[in-house]
């Protein structure tokens, strides 16, 4: 990482250069005690404790190092000319600043901005996910490491101002600008907490109204994600999506650190499945394997044939269920099984179906139709697949109620029942009735409509008059063709088995 940026992202209040390459790059921080034995600092930005003198400075270049950091007590010239002479930069820090936060927030910034290189192949990712932000918040995205690099940004119309357009060209935020955040509060703050941060308009320096959100990984701080107002106020919803935005950003940040551990997205899959343990999942992910959880299963209205487009779409559908479902619960998985997305919400105890109804209307103000179905709450991590199973029988009944967005394993159980019992008879030949296979023949050859009348005086528990409504008929042409029918197949409506069978028989051939 430049020293330059090192100093930028760190700040020059903390960090002041005093001479020396601010563009020599800097691999690592060490420390310099007098009392111990100097070891090798190649490349490392080297913190000069207790000792001020020249022959420190001279000795750190010595063995390595590309800038010394100092405290000086006003012989400032005497170790700007030790640096000079030896080939490395001088830096002096303020004395406030404790010597051991000092080296945690230089390494912190030094392995977000390596975390940062080494996530290049996931870059696209990051995109993917800007570009999600972007449309949930109505604003224009752009993903920073904790150098302010900028590692992505989301496709921009022509309301963007000159922060943004410098931003982009010159993948970091420019200088004058990060000196106004610091001078505000704002870096301090995207730093120590998890907030969303408002950052109002400034006509004067031609900068529009921002949100911005740090990414963090526990106390360790990863970088930001900076959303620009354009012409539309931010979406109604724009801080729970940058908040959850955030939390998917610093799992894509970290996932490299340990390349021995299964990726997020094959174990949350795994676990969906059953082929892999709640116990290995909870395990490598920091869950309670005894915690409840509920499963909220999306799938698209209409798959695309198209390859590119099907995949296009499901990689859409996965970042906005993610965003939604990491801002409502942390600790929430997303995978993806076929062409169904899954959110899992550990600890909670009932269905959100507020949640799913938010998720579906941001993936149609997305362009893309989806329907979610929930199951039963899991009374811990290992049942999640029966959870997940109840979520697709929910979706599977769905598939032929249209007009139905969101819908629960509770709400939709009866319909379910009979939908999986009309399969089963559907399957054995054995059990198809010959009177109800009369009856569809005798429509199929007159052109009558017995089956769908007798079907609606069944629905209508007998009730003639109520049945001959829904069919916008007169009653007494609904008697005569319930006798036609009753005569047609032999039945006998009075027998309460022979009605009920008949009823399933006859909501099979409709089905």
């Amino acid at each position: 990482m430049p020293l330059r940026q090192l100093l930028l992202a760190v700040g020059e209040p903390v960090l002041e250069p005093a001479t020396g390459d601010l563009d020599a790059r800097v691999h690592g921080v060490g420390i310099f005690d007098p009392d111990d034995e100097l070891g090798g600092f190649s490349g490392e930005l080297v913190l000069v404790v207790g000792a001020r003198g020249r022959e420190a400075v001279r000795a750190a270049a010595r063995a390595g190092a590309v800038a010394a950091v100092v405290r000086h007590d006003g012989r400032l010239d005497e170790l700007r000319a030790a640096a000079e002479s030896s080939g490395i930069a001088l830096l002096t820090v303020g004395p406030d600043m404790r010597w051991d936060q000092l080296q945690v927030l230089l390494r912190e910034v030094l392995d977000a901005a390596q975390l940062a290189a080494t996530s290049e192949a996931d870059g696209g990712d990051l995109f993917a996910l800007a570009q999600t932000v972007a449309v949930l918040t109505a604003g224009s995205v752009t993903i920073e490491d904790a150098g302010n690099r900028v590692l992505a940004y989301s496709r921009s119309d022509d309301e963007i101002d000159e922060l943004r357009r410098l931003s982009i060209l010159g993948w970091e935020g420019p200088e004058q600008y990060l000196a106004l955040l610091r001078e505000w509060g704002v870096y301090q703050r995207l730093r120590s907490s998890e907030e969303v941060v408002r950052v109002e308009e400034r006509p004067e320096l031609g900068i529009r109204r921002r949100l911005a959100v740090g990414i963090r990984a526990g106390s360790q701080h990863l970088g930001a994600i900076w959303v620009q107002e354009g012409a539309q106020p931010f979406a109604e919803r724009a801080e729970s999506a940058l908040l959850g935005a955030a939390r998917l950003a610093a799992v894509q940040l970290l996932r490299r650190r340990s390349p021995s551990v299964r990726p997020r997205e094959d174990l949350v899959a795994g676990l969906l499945d059953g082929r892999i343990s709640a116990d290995l999942v909870a395990g490598q992910l920091g869950l309670d394997p005894a915690a409840p959880a509920v499963v909220l299963a999306f799938a698209p209205r209409e798959v695309e044939r198209d390859r590119p487009a099907h995949e296009l779409h499901q990689l859409e559908l996965s970042h906005v269920v993610s965003v939604h479902a990491t801002s409502y619960r942390r600790s929430a998985l997303v995978g993806t099984l076929g062409a169904r997305v899954y959110a899992v919400l550990p600890e909670a105890r009932s269905a959100p179906s507020t949640l799913a109804r938010q998720i579906v209307a941001a993936l149609q103000r997305a362009g893309l139709r989806a329907q979610a179905g929930i199951g039963s709450p899991a009374p811990a991590l290992s049942a999640v697949t029966t959870a997940k199973a109840e979520a697709d029988r929910v979706l599977d009944a769905m598939a032929r109620t249209p007009e139905r967005d969101v819908a629960t394993i509770a709400e939709l159980r009866a319909e379910i029942l009979l939908d999986e019992t009309l399969t089963v008879i559907e399957a054995k030949p054995e059990l198809r009735d010959p009177a109800v296979d009369a009856l569809v023949a005798h429509d199929a050859e007159h052109g009558t409509e017995l089956v769908p009348s007798l079907l609606a005086y069944l629905d209508a528990l007998g009730d003639v008059r109520a049945a001959a409504g829904e069919l916008h008929i007169h009653p007494n042409t609904l008697r005569h063709r319930i006798r036609r029918a009753t005569a047609i197949g032999g039945l006998h409506l009075d027998d309460p088995r022979e009605r009920l069978f008949c009823h399933l028989q006859l909501l099979l051939a409709t089905r």
